[in-house]
């Protein structure tokens, strides 16, 4: 599964915790949430990827207590299983990579790297 997912844990900032296999990330996932606006839920679906954004499922907060969000840039094959939020929230955070490993780290003080 080729994704880019930047979330932010309990004391850490916002970081990238997947590069979907790009040296940086960062263009990509501009390129994929330009303009679509700062709603805690989001589907979009552009020409080559779409742009995923959910609040965490576990209803996890940082410390001053706003709600932790994941943000996902989905790649094909993925990209056409998924037709909205509560499909990708499904697809995505099924998987051991994402839940499993945001709960081993989220509370972390410091963020780990990404991979």
């Amino acid at each position: 599964m080729k994704l880019i997912w930047a979330t932010r844990g309990r004391t850490w900032g916002h970081r990238f915790l997947l590069d979907g296999g790009f040296a940086d990330p960062l263009p990509e996932y501009d390129r994929a949430f330009a303009q679509l606006g700062d709603d805690s839920e989001l589907w979009h679906l552009g020409d080559d990827r779409a742009a995923l954004r959910f609040p965490d499922p576990e209803g996890r907060t940082d410390r001053a207590g706003r709600p932790i969000t994941h943000e996902f840039v989905v790649f094909t094959p993925e990209l056409h299983e998924i037709s909205s939020v509560a499909t990708g929230l499904s697809l995505i955070w099924a998987q051991p990579i994402v839940s499993t490993r945001f709960a081993d780290i989220w509370d972390l003080p410091k963020p780990p790297a990404r991979s």
